[in-house]
């Protein structure tokens, strides 16, 4: 099996526990499922809050906005820092275009292994790049 396949088993079976665990709220996990530049992305939720990240392993990512339920209804989108807050969204699909709009550029399929391994990757891959210019 390929990396590319591995990584990609990964995320579905993420969106599958997600989709079905109760930890999100439903609508919001069905938002995000139904978008593909996120469901390409692993999926993580902690305190209610739907987080995606570009590599499998832990301690995933942190550069990518996430979503929290707000008090009262409606959401909460912040990040990618904890101490970020990017504002509010009334609907789930509201938020999920939110987290869209602000993802890192070149954000493609999860990377299956951790983020330093994933900054490695990326790290030679520039470097392969500027070699060939």
């Amino acid at each position: 099996m390929s990396a590319d396949a591995t990584a990609h088993d990964l995320v579905e079976a993420a969106w599958r526990d997600i989709r079905d665990d109760g930890h999100v709220r439903k609508e919001l996990a069905e938002a995000a499922y139904a978008e593909p530049r996120l469901r390409q992305l692993f999926p993580w939720t902690g305190m209610g809050e739907l987080h995606f990240s570009r590599c499998t392993g832990k301690r995933w990512t942190w550069d990518i906005p996430y979503v929290q339920p707000a008090i009262g209804g409606g959401y909460r989108i912040c990040g990618p820092l904890r101490t970020q807050s990017i504002g509010p969204a009334a609907t789930a699909e509201e938020a999920i275009a939110v987290v869209v709009e602000h993802l890192p550029p070149g954000c493609g399929p999860a990377f299956a292994g951790t983020p330093a391994e994933l900054a490695a990757y990326e790290d030679d891959a520039r470097i392969r790049s500027a070699a060939e210019e």
